[in-house]
C-alpha cells in the first residue's frame, strides 16, 4: 500500500484538519468530525445537511458553503457517520426554518440519519429527509436495501442548496430534492479496485485486462465483469441502462454528469463525455447543463460514472444559482 498518510486511524481527522486550514473562510469543523458552513446557522434559512463515509471526496465536505450544503458528517472511510454527528450537524445549521437531510441509500446512513432526525425533533427542530437512490446497476446490494445513492446526490445537493439559499421553506426544499431524485439516474464502472487505508489491500481483485460494469462507490459488485473495452463501448454500456430506466425521451433536456472515481485523468473523462454527447444527440436529447470531473470518488479507483438528470426551468435556475464551496464554485 502506497498512500500519502501518516497512520490509517488518523487519516480522516488529519484530512479534515487540513481542509479546515485550507478553507477557513468557508467552513469550520465541529466535533465529532462535522464540517459546518462558516456562517451557519443563518436565521430563517432552511438548513441542508448530508454525510457519509469518507473516501468519496470532495463528497460531502467539499460541498459545504454558500449555495450548497450547510453541514456534512464525515464517517470513517467507507463507513456511515453515527447519529451523534448528524445530530450535531442538524443543531449547528438550524436557523429556525427546519433542516433537510439528504441521505444516500445505504443501510447505515438511512438508519443513523433517521435516528438523528428523531433526536433533533425531540429538541424542537423540524426535520425532513430525502433518500437518494439513483444507481440503476443493481438492487439490494451489499450495502443497501434497494438502489444505491451515487452521483445524483451531487446534483441534488447543488440544486437543493440553491433553492434553500433563495429562501424557500422546508416543504419546498424537500419537494425540490425529491424532484431531483425522481428524475436522475446513474451507473458506474471500474478499471481498478481501491485500497481502504485500514485494510491495506485492494477491496477486490480485477485483472489488468478486465473491468467491472455497474460497480458501486465502495467497490460493491456490479452487473458484470468483462474484458476491457473502448471508451465509446463503455459509454454505451452505461448510457443504455440509464436512458431506458426513467425512461429519457426525445425532446428532454438533461444535465449530463461524467464523474471520475478518483484515479481517472480528466482527459479520459472528456473522451467519455464526447461519447455520451453523441449518444444523446442521436436520441434527440439536449444537454442543457453538464458537469465533468471527480466529485464523488472511491479513493484511488480508476473508472467513471454517468448521471443524467431530466431538467425543467426550475431545476436549471437552482443549478445555475451562485455557489461557493471548497469543491464547487460559480456565479459569484
Amino acid at each position: 500500500m502506497k498512500k500519502l498518510i501518516n497512520a490509517p486511524e488518523r487519516v480522516v481527522d488529519e484530512a479534515l484538519a487540513g481542509m479546515a486550514a485550507a478553507h477557513a473562510d468557508l467552513i469550520r469543523i465541529e466535533e465529532p468530525n462535522v464540517i459546518v458552513r462558516k456562517d451557519a446557522p443563518r436565521k430563517g434559512k432552511v438548513g441542508v445537511i448530508s454525510g457519509g463515509g469518507s473516501g468519496h471526496e470532495p463528497m460531502h465536505g467539499g460541498f459545504v458553503g454558500m449555495g450548497m450544503l450547510d453541514a456534512a458528517c464525515a464517517g470513517a472511510v467507507f463507513t456511515s457517520p453515527v447519529p451523534d454527528q448528524m445530530q450535531v450537524a442538524t443543531k449547528a445549521v438550524d436557523g429556525g426554518a427546519g433542516v433537510l437531510h439528504i441521505v444516500k441509500n445505504y443501510t447505515g446512513d438511512v438508519m443513523n440519519f433517521d435516528l438523528a432526525a428523531q433526536l433533533a425533533e425531540s429538541d424542537g427542530i423540524r426535520v425532513k429527509a430525502v433518500v437518494m437512490a439513483d444507481d440503476v446497476a443493481v438492487k439490494d446490494s451489499l450495502y443497501t436495501a434497494g438502489r444505491r445513492g451515487v452521483g445524483g446526490t451531487v446534483l441534488a445537493e447543488k440544486i437543493v442548496g440553491g433553492c434553500a439559499e433563495a429562501g424557500a421553506d422546508l416543504d419546498k426544499v424537500t419537494a425540490i430534492c425529491q424532484k431531483v431524485q425522481d428524475n436522475v439516474r446513474s451507473m458506474g464502472m471500474a478499471l481498478t479496485s481501491c485500497t481502504v487505508p485500514a485494510a491495506g489491500k485492494p477491496t477486490f481483485d480485477l485483472a489488468d485486462d478486465e473491468m467491472e460494469i455497474g460497480v458501486g462507490i465502495h467497490g460493491e459488485p456490479g452487473r458484470t465483469r468483462m474484458k476491457l473495452a473502448s471508451a465509446d463501448d463503455i459509454a454505451e454500456m452505461l448510457m443504455i441502462p440509464v436512458l431506458d430506466d426513467l425512461p429519457f425521451r426525445s425532446g428532454d433536456r438533461v444535465l449530463a454528469f461524467v464523474n471520475g472515481m478518483g484515479g481517472t485523468p480528466l482527459i479520459e473523462l472528456y473522451v467519455v463525455y464526447n461519447a455520451i454527447n453523441r449518444i444523446l444527440k442521436g436520441r434527440g436529447i439536449t444537454i442543457a447543463r453538464n458537469l465533468v470531473g471527480s466529485y464523488i470518488t472511491s479513493l484511488e479507483m480508476a473508472g467513471c460514472s454517468i448521471s443524467l438528470l431530466r431538467l425543467d426551468d426550475e431545476l436549471i435556475r437552482f443549478w445555475d444559482a451562485p455557489v461557493l464551496t471548497p469543491a464547487l464554485r460559480w456565479g459569484l
